[in-house]
């Protein structure tokens, strides 16, 4: 294997942010295979990749280097810290005494340990890397913490936006290399799926390698670059607004057309004649919808293109795209096709809007029917500006989904399916990074978390490729004992914190459950 040399870890600059007084975590001292490796080489089984590591460096994940001689995980295991609202103020529990807590002295039933930094147990029959035991309200619990290594993973992106992504099942490229693909389109949010096993494992080495590397920015909440075949040029990033050929968007409509119609007809009913709302998919119509008739509104006479659904409610109006309401559509006259003269009359106000007040013009009919622009009353003008203020911010969503095999559940039981068994009747507690889990319903251990949740810099890589992850499994000690888990090494979390490298953040309280206190999120 080449030897991995773009990072130069002496015991000088491991990472200090918050050190104890032991030093580096010594993990397991490699044992040099006769004529395979040079003295000053140890070997990394932390994944089958099993790269030899000169002294002072790492190995080709950045992950694990060689300390003096020792197999070292580089990074520091990161303790999530509770704390508390206190007079409108966010301040960290403190000791009995009331005093700063000097150096590691924290009080452990305030503190969560992450499977951030706590490394792995290739070749999967070793127990987890942590089994801590800590006291909750009196209760003796257990959490089993590792780092998995994910083929079996992907995430699941929702972008909120009306502009046309691409096709459904259209590939999706990082870099020219297809990574994931183009999923449905779930009210306002478009929605891809990318990376996974196949594209990880089952094409060129190119693919594998982009694909991991477009997956493990994400995950770490960077921005990353994205075409779609027959589609939009992308650039999305946990929590921010996605980009869409080179525009960032604003919003994410208030509903389809029909909705749009039904929420704000009572608030134009007045001070129009009619109001088409323009959508990709249902395109109103207000005095032949529902809400108009039952204003009483008389009918306009309204000829539209499309086809018509149920009364007020149309469907393929125009084709996809980036124009009006998610559709081609640049002038919002062309999807009408004429008035009924029997019920239309000049002077009729007309007012054509899409779903999120982004475009917005107002007409009036002359004496042949023929609509034609006119400055728009204010009265109108504020309930388009409402449909504004009722679109929420967009945003891009990424949701980590893995299944958690072997290697995992070999971790905390000699039986895996006891955990398999204890997961589903909610006697444990599954987190990635401490943020809560959803674990879907059926076989196996497939859990789905917001990376907005998890800290930052929690994912990393194996170069086999594979994406790693923190996951923690909690319990009470009786429930732990009972599934058959690993008891022997299980440590207090107390000689944890006396003994370990670490890093402390402060629990996002407003966003997350505290994890020792949460229900399993189950299917």
């Amino acid at each position: 294997m080449t030897e991995h040399t773009k990072v130069d870890h002496s015991t000088e600059n491991l990472d200090d942010f918050l050190p104890n007084t032991a030093g580096p975590t010594v993990l397991e001292k490699s044992k040099p295979r006769s004529g395979q490796m040079a003295g000053n080489k140890v070997e990394c089984n932390a994944c089958p990749v099993l790269c030899q590591i000169t002294a002072g460096r790492t190995g080709a994940c950045d992950r694990w280097g060689n300390v003096d001689g020792v197999l070292t995980r580089i990074d520091p295991v990161v303790l999530m810290r509770k704390i508390r609202e206190e007079q409108g103020a966010v301040v960290p529990f403190l000791p009995a005494d009331g005093h700063e807590p000097d150096g590691d002295l924290f009080k452990s039933e305030q503190l969560f340990l992450t499977g951030v930094g706590a490394g792995t147990t290739y070749p999967d029959y070793k127990p987890a890397p942590f089994i801590v035991s800590s006291a909750v309200d009196g209760v003796d619990m257990i959490t089993v913490v590792t780092e998995g290594i994910f083929s079996y993973c992907s995430f699941k992106v929702k972008i909120d936006t009306d502009r046309y992504l691409g096709p459904e099942q259209s590939n999706v490229r990082h870099r020219g290399e297809i990574v994931g693909h183009v999923t449905t389109i779930e009210y306002g949010s478009q929605m891809l799926s990318l990376g996974g096993v196949h594209h990880l494992t089952g094409g060129s080495k190119k693919e594998g390698r982009l694909t991991c590397d477009m997956m493990m920015s994400l995950g770490n909440k960077q921005a990353v670059e994205l075409s779609i075949d027959g589609g939009a040029q992308l650039v999305i990033q946990a929590g921010k607004a996605p980009i869409v050929n080179g525009v960032e968007e604003q919003r994410m409509r208030v509903g389809c057309g029909s909705a749009t119609i039904g929420i704000f007809a009572k608030q134009w009913f007045g001070h129009v004649d009619e109001v088409i709302v323009v959508d990709d998919h249902i395109t109103g119509v207000l005095t032949e919808h529902q809400a108009g008739r039952c204003l009483d509104m008389p009918p306009s006479g309204i000829k539209m293109k499309g086809r018509k659904s149920t009364p007020g409610r149309y469907f393929q109006v125009a084709n996809p795209g980036n124009g009006w309401g998610g559709t081609d559509i640049l002038q919002p006259l062309s999807i009408i096709e004429g008035f009924d003269p029997k019920l239309a009359r000049p002077g009729m106000r007309i007012l054509m809007t899409s779903t999120t007040g982004e475009h917005a013009e107002f007409f009036m009919l002359d004496d042949n029917l023929q609509p034609l622009p006119a400055a728009m009353p204010s009265e109108v003008q504020k309930v388009v500006d409402r449909i504004g203020e009722n679109c929420e911010p967009s945003l891009t969503s990424v949701l980590f989904l893995a299944g958690a095999g072997g290697s995992l559940r070999a971790g905390v039981t000699e039986n895996p399916v006891l955990l398999t068994r204890s997961i589903k009747q909610a006697l444990v507690n599954v987190t990635c990074g401490g943020a809560p889990a959803y674990v879907w319903p059926g076989g196996g251990i497939t859990v789905m978390v917001d990376v907005m949740r998890m800290p930052d810099n929690s994912f990393g890589y194996v170069p086999t490729p594979a994406i790693v992850a923190p996951i923690e499994f909690t319990m009470k000690q009786d429930d732990y004992v009972r599934l058959g888990g690993h008891m022997d090494p299980v440590r207090r979390l107390d000689d944890v914190i006396g003994s370990e490298r670490y890093r402390v953040l402060d629990w996002e309280h407003d966003t997350s459950p505290w994890p020792l206190a949460h229900k399993p999120m189950l299917g």
